[in-house]
């Protein structure tokens, strides 16, 4: 090998080893799994620096921080799940941002026969309503907002036997969207997708219903990308990243960490 060919394989290396060094690794709560590649896309094309996604519940997602895994930032559909964190060393305080307020709804596909936005819950008591998805409260924000929700409208006895339970919010609208369900307790960031939004109808739940979705996202401890991860989340926290929140159906909170 000449010299000129050592000189452009060591630049290459270099090349390389920059930009995986610039990679970072998100875990993201399932609700953001339409607008989140939208803003990282955006991100990416002005700064060059690449973002790896990764979906979840955001209880499963916390486990799996707790157990190690090597994210750089988490982003929670309940900021609880991020103050757990903070309080076992797991991530950095001053780095907690509260960047949206999850909103719920009721869908049910174009082929099912219900005015949803007339009936509101009383929808789910109608006979073509076989089965209805929710997110599985064990470890999903939105599926124990949905039970609040059945609760509060004092419908949950009648229905519990139709439940079918995602493993995550977007597990519960593929559900539904598939015909697995007739109806589904969502997220309305959901129901904007471009993948959903002409497929079905929806009524949206009165805020009142359920605790308040807070959504935060936090730098986590161990990340050796902590610069390029703080650098992200000022962009979420940027008008492009808030306009494009917004398109999908979030609220911003008036307080933020």
């Amino acid at each position: 090998m000449n010299l000129f060919s050592k000189l452009s394989l060591c630049a290459l290396l270099l090349f390389s080893v920059c930009v995986s060094a610039q990679e970072i690794t998100v875990a993201a709560a399932a609700d953001l799994s339409a607008a989140l590649p939208e803003i990282v896309a955006n991100y990416t094309k002005q700064s060059g620096q690449t973002v790896k996604l990764s979906f979840g519940s955001s209880g499963n997602l916390t486990t799996q921080i707790q157990n190690g895994a090597p994210f750089d930032l988490f982003f929670s559909a309940d900021e609880g799940y991020p103050a757990q964190l903070i309080e076992k060393g797991l991530a950095d305080k001053d780095s907690l941002y509260r960047y949206a307020v999850g909103r719920l709804i009721l869908w049910v596909p174009n082929d099912v026969p219900l005015d949803v936005q007339k009936l509101g819950i009383r929808a789910l008591l109608d006979p073509a309503v076989k089965k209805i998805s929710i997110a599985n409260p064990l470890h999903a924000p939105y599926g124990r907002a949905a039970e609040a929700v059945l609760k509060h409208f004092g419908v949950y006895d009648q229905i519990s036997a139709k439940l079918v339970l995602g493993e995550n919010i977007s597990q519960a609208a593929q559900f539904v969207e598939s015909g697995n369900a007739q109806a589904g307790i969502l997220a309305l960031s959901h129901a904007l997708s471009p993948g959903m939004k002409d497929k079905g109808h929806y009524w949206t739940v009165p805020l009142d219903a359920y605790p308040m979705l807070n959504q935060a996202a936090v730098v986590l401890s161990k990340s050796k990308q902590q610069a390029a991860a703080r650098k992200f989340l000022d962009f979420v926290r940027g008008p492009e990243g808030t306009s494009l929140l917004k398109s999908y159906g979030f609220s911003l909170p008036a307080e933020t960490h």
